[in-house]
């Protein structure tokens, strides 16, 4: 594979540009914002599946965000699944389908590459917003509970080669091939000595879908965002290994995504969007917000779950199931601070590398071309400018990422990462 330089501005560079724009912000009576150039349609129809992640987006059509900054018509509209979201994205909202989602990150990259969509018929998509670090957990059945599973996964080997020698089938969960889950629970497996097409079956099972499958037996492990880990503890069904912020501190998870040609079609309203879903980020990160947060996505429009079962893994309280508990968890899903709705560009380039080494992309994908095809910081950085926004990252890229088994990626060396890993594809 051919060495991926990610070459980053240095701060003065990037926030160069920030010096020529002038603060154009007021709030006229009511609320409504005064925005500098007006968009260009008050429509949009957002999907989102009904995780934890999906906050930001909830948030801001309930608390008027959207509206504030012009655009009173989006629509946020619930998926079933990712293959559902993906399926509605080739649509498009002008044929009954939608123009953005709330996404696992590869996904859009995937789509732009024709690797998942119809016919494998490429569709450019934008990627404007992260809209969370942290916050997913991979969880595994109580049938397992007394081999004290947690970011160590190799005490399940032996126990999964004996089920499977007495003719048991053994899958593990993921919401979609290679999306964040599908890619947290293999390198979890792989650094336990599991090998995640070898030795296990790797499903795909929509979100809301895994503690019922689970009940039932169908499955040992899964992978997925909240509330379905906590609701799994709180029904008695099985218990958390671990937190993905425990495998890498404060990775990146969902996107906010739309389809290129919308954007295009519609700068200032991409700006408007970004903006909303930006304001609703910073609120749902302030502690005093997390009941309302838990009690609005709960309802049965949004997610139909008890706030009970949002609330604790949201405010920090985390009960593993297997008698561990903490309070004040420090790797809980963030959704503004330390820049976790900053598209970092690195962290693009991991997700392809991960998916080179699981087959699902080629070894010879061009990560750096494909990266500037669908990677939308400029979006942020101008949405931001506009906000008034201080804090804005330094450069392109966090540098290099040290994973909880040791294991650190450079995003200027690609190729170095992969050769240090044991089980891949490649």
């Amino acid at each position: 594979m051919t060495k991926t330089r990610l070459f980053a501005p240095t701060r003065r560079q990037f926030l160069g540009a920030a010096a020529t724009f002038t603060a154009a912000r007021a709030l006229l009576p009511g609320g409504a914002y005064a925005a500098p150039a007006a968009p260009e349609t008050t429509k949009a129809t957002i999907g989102y599946i009904a995780l934890t992640d999906s906050a930001p987006l909830i948030i801001a059509k309930e608390k008027g965000l959207f509206a504030k900054y012009g655009m009173p018509d989006v629509e946020i509209a619930k998926q079933a699944s990712w293959g559902t979201t993906r399926d509605n994205l080739e649509l498009g909202s002008g044929s009954g389908g939608i123009d953005g989602a709330h996404i696992l990150t590869p996904m859009p990259y995937l789509m732009s590459l024709g690797k998942v969509t119809k016919n494998n018929v490429p569709l450019p998509m934008t990627i404007l917003a992260r809209l969370n670090t942290n916050g997913q957990a991979i969880s595994v059945s109580n049938a397992y509970k007394d081999l004290k599973v947690g970011k160590d996964a190799s005490p399940l080997k032996e126990a999964f080669a004996k089920a499977a020698a007495g003719g048991k089938e053994i899958k593990c969960a993921m919401t979609f091939r290679g999306g964040t889950h599908d890619l947290w629970i293999r390198y979890w497996l792989a650094a336990g000595g599991i090998d995640p097409d070898k030795d296990v079956q790797t499903i795909v099972v929509p979100p809301p879908q895994m503690v019922a499958n689970m009940k039932v037996g169908s499955m040992e492990a899964f992978c997925v965002g909240e509330p379905w880990n906590a609701q799994l503890v709180n029904q008695g069904i099985g218990f958390t290994a671990l937190t993905t912020g425990e495998l890498w501190t404060d990775h990146p998870e969902k996107s906010f995504a739309m389809r290129t040609d919308w954007v295009e079609k519609n700068p200032n309203a991409t700006k408007a969007l970004l903006m909303a879903v930006m304001e609703a980020q910073q609120w749902a990160d302030k502690p005093e917000n997390r009941k309302e947060l838990a009690d609005i996505i709960g309802k049965r429009a949004w997610f139909n779950v008890p706030p009970a079962d949002i609330i604790g893994r949201t405010s920090g309280s985390v009960d593993y199931g297997d008698g561990r508990k903490v309070e004040n968890f420090p790797l809980l899903m963030k959704y503004w601070k330390d820049h976790a709705s900053f598209p970092f560009e690195s962290h693009e380039i991991w997700f392809l590398t991960e998916n080179i080494r699981w087959g699902i992309l080629g070894a010879e994908t061009d990560i750096k071309k494909t990266v500037a095809a669908v990677n939308g910081a400029k979006y942020w950085l101008d949405a931001a400018k506009e906000l008034g926004t201080a804090d804005i990252p330094a450069s392109t890229s966090r540098g290099k990422e040290t994973f909880f088994d040791g294991k650190t990626f450079d995003p200027a060396d690609p190729a170095a990462y992969l050769a240090s890993l044991a089980i891949k594809r490649i």
